[in-house]
């Protein structure tokens, strides 16, 4: 039953036929994860909250940063450093104290994926990564939730509906990740910053859709949108039977490897300054793009872009150590991991948490870009 502050809360949802109180009281009765608390998941939450969905799970595990503001609408100067999710769901209360939240302040990963999915009924993916984006499908078909996915680049951007009522997963349309020099996140790109807040309204819709059975669901069908011409278009896909029944039983692991915790050997801050003042210091590679190496880089570092790592083979030294960085570690894992399967290195370290726990915790006037 709703309360009587809710029925004040909620009353353009009460007077809509098609939602009334039934359709209230099943949003408050609903449970919904977003994975995610930055561009989408920001406004996904903020909608999902006004409109009194009843429990918001919410799994981020990075920290806010200058750069997000400019599209992540949850937060502001007050919270640079904090963990996002556990930022997102402050903002969440002070907006609808009526939502419960229930916060994964760490990233989503292999191990933690089935349990995590398993206390919700819907799953919404706002993540910036394709490891985690097939993940979550995985995880999905495994537990029968369905997922709603949105995803951007630069200007354009896309939503669908997976694994819903035995319609297509998204393996069915993406049945195999793309290499992670053709699909770079925003800290790579840019992205329009209004861009995401269409995206994740978008996604927010059909969660509503979702959970009130309201509508043409955007099952089988992929939702895109061009910001500068600000023309859409929604293409079909048909069920994959085989791709469909791939879960997290039968998946390839490497799909989502780098979500894998023990994929490569990492060194802290403090030791790399460490060793980088010893008498033979290790080669320093950065795999950041050339305008974020620009903005700061570590003294002696050498530019080799993740994107074109594969041409400079010659450049590296195969018996000295190099430590690889990127901003956070994601990147560069991504290239250890290229250089010792496809290319035998062995002499390889991640920097752990990449230039920006290097600026955290060793030089704090460092610029990361």
């Amino acid at each position: 039953m709703l309360t009587p502050d809710e029925r004040q809360r909620y009353q353009r949802h009460l007077q809509l036929p098609e939602i009334g109180e039934a359709g209230q009281e099943k949003l408050k009765a609903a449970r919904v994860l977003v994975v995610g608390a930055g561009g989408l998941g920001c406004p996904v939450l903020q909608y999902l909250a006004a409109a009194g969905v009843g429990t918001l799970g919410i799994a981020d595990g990075d920290q806010v940063e200058m750069s997000n503001l400019q599209r992540q609408i949850l937060f502001g100067p007050a919270e640079l450093g904090q963990n996002k999710a556990e930022a997102a769901a402050r903002a969440v209360q002070r907006l609808n104290p009526l939502v419960q939240c229930e916060v994964t302040p760490r990233r989503v990963d292999v191990a933690a994926v089935r349990e995590l999915v398993a206390r919700y009924d819907v799953v919404v993916d706002g993540s910036d990564n394709f490891p985690t984006r097939y993940l979550l499908n995985d995880a999905c078909v495994s537990l029968n939730k369905p997922l709603i996915s949105g995803a951007i680049y630069k200007f354009e951007g896309q939503v669908s509906v997976f694994n819903y009522q035995g319609g297509p997963t998204y393996r069915c349309l993406f049945p195999q990740p793309p290499s992670a020099a053709e699909a770079p996140n925003c800290s790579v790109i840019g992205v329009l910053g209004v861009l995401p807040g269409l995206v994740g309204c978008a996604q927010a819709t059909e969660v509503l859709k979702v959970i009130l059975s309201l509508g043409d669901v955007l099952s089988g069908r992929l939702w895109l949108f061009d910001a500068l011409s600000f023309q859409t278009r929604t293409l079909r896909f048909a069920r994959q039977p085989e791709r469909a029944a791939i879960n997290l039983d039968t998946a390839d692991a490497a799909d989502y490897a780098e979500l894998c915790q023990s994929a490569v050997a990492a060194i802290s801050p403090q030791e790399l300054q460490k060793q980088l003042t010893s008498e033979v210091p290790p080669f320093l590679l950065d795999v950041r793009e050339l305008s974020e190496y620009e903005a700061g880089h570590l003294a002696g570092a050498s530019l080799i872009p993740l994107s074109s790592l594969s041409q400079h083979i010659n450049e590296l030294p195969h018996h000295h150590p190099i430590v690889v960085y990127c901003r956070s570690g994601r990147r560069s894992a991504l290239a250890i991991q290229e250089l010792q399967q496809q290319h035998g290195f062995d002499n390889l370290l991640n920097l752990s948490g990449g230039i920006q726990s290097w600026a955290e915790k060793v030089d704090p006037a460092m610029p990361v870009g």
